[in-house]
């Protein structure tokens, strides 16, 4: 099982808490962050692209870099870690963003993947002008699909003329190619997503569920196979996991207490409004889960919260599942976080005893 980290590229990481350690993004957090996941062997690193908070007294993600050029910098400072940056696809052209992987890639020395990202917060894209309408709820993935056709045309290195729907090209070229293949990912979990995962995505990522339910994703990763298999490829499902750990499982249950005691309602109230736009029938689980009210504070998704050997367990338990190709953890503190998963929970993993982790 592959294991990343969705670092911190908005303030306060994911918890929409006002007594959960409270912080600002920069680049050289994410340097830390990234060169100590790197330091324990882990495999990725993956930043988000939000381009307007939530509000609320923590002003939550309302601080935030981006993407593209938050990992261009991080390759410069890294040699083996995969990297990963998100694409909001309404703001940058597909050719734009063919040549910007293809410099990541040069920087990284072949690095570098590719995370699609459709837009379904209103706010973030109506602010600046970009927002097509509320047709843009049940044709997004048309969208991507033309985005992602004219990427994987131009990194294959053949001229690019598709006159579709939403994107016109006329002899587009580029090159350099890059030097090995780029890997997308999709976190699209509604039908329309999952299939668009099948055609174009190598990974699908998915928010786990619950707390201590390690193989609740299950469903969604038999969903996702059985998608790629009918588009004849295979396709990978890596989890969004939270990790909370300490030296006993009542210490750390006590932070999760803690944390959710402290939460930003004003800020989950913002974020569940905004879900609530998209008023289909079907429309993406993945929004959703972001809005459900069950557990909002960690933005609902996937909890892990123990001693750091009951954490080694649940994440065995959780490579266990048919279809899951890894984890993409989040830690309420990033720093504390994978010093601790790398000293501690990872050595206790069994699917990761094949690492050879640097002292």
């Amino acid at each position: 099982m592959q294991v990343g980290v969705f670092i911190p590229i908005n303030n306060n990481g994911w918890l929409i808490s006002e007594s959960a350690p409270q912080y600002m993004p920069s680049f050289e957090l994410n340097k830390r962050i990234t060169l100590a996941a790197e330091k324990h062997g882990l495999d990725f690193v993956l930043s988000m692209i939000k381009l307007h908070g939530f509000g609320g007294k923590t002003q939550f993600w309302d601080h935030g870099l981006e993407s593209f050029t938050l990992m261009a910098g991080l390759a410069a400072v890294t040699t083996r870690i995969k990297l990963y940056a998100s694409v909001a696809t309404l703001t940058v052209p597909p050719a734009i963003a063919a040549r910007m992987a293809v410099t990541i890639d040069s920087i990284s020395g072949g690095r570098f993947g590719l995370n699609l990202v459709t837009g379904w917060q209103k706010a973030e894209y109506a602010q600046m002008g970009l927002w097509p309408g509320e047709s843009h709820f049940h044709r997004r993935y048309d969208m991507l699909d033309e985005y992602a056709t004219v990427l994987r045309a131009l990194w294959d290195g053949s001229e690019c003329n598709m006159q579709g729907e939403f994107y016109r090209m006329e002899h587009c070229k580029l090159s350099p190619r890059p030097s090995v293949p780029i890997k997308l990912i999709c976190a699209g979990q509604s039908t329309e997503g999952m299939k668009f995962t099948a055609k174009h995505a190598d990974y699908c990522f998915s928010l786990g569920k619950g707390v201590n339910t390690p193989q609740a994703f299950a469903p969604v990763a038999a969903r996702m196979a059985d998608f790629a298999a009918a588009a004849g490829r295979q396709v990978e499902t890596c989890v969004l996991t939270m990790v909370i750990a300490d030296e006993t499982d009542e210490a750390a249950r006590a932070k999760w207490e803690h944390y959710k005691a402290g939460a930003d309602e004003e800020a989950i109230a913002w974020m569940g409004g905004q879900a609530a736009q998209d008023k289909r029938v079907g429309a993406d689980t993945n929004v959703r889960q972001l809005a459900d009210a069950v557990s909002a504070v960690n933005i609902n998704m996937s909890t892990l919260i123990g001693s750091y050997a009951t954490v080694a367990r649940m994440l065995d338990e959780m490579a266990a599942v048919p279809g899951c190709g890894g984890v993409m953890l989040t830690f309420d503190d990033f720093e504390q976080g994978v010093e601790a998963f790398g000293t501690r929970i990872q050595p206790l993993m069994q699917c990761r005893q094949h690492r050879n982790i640097a002292e």
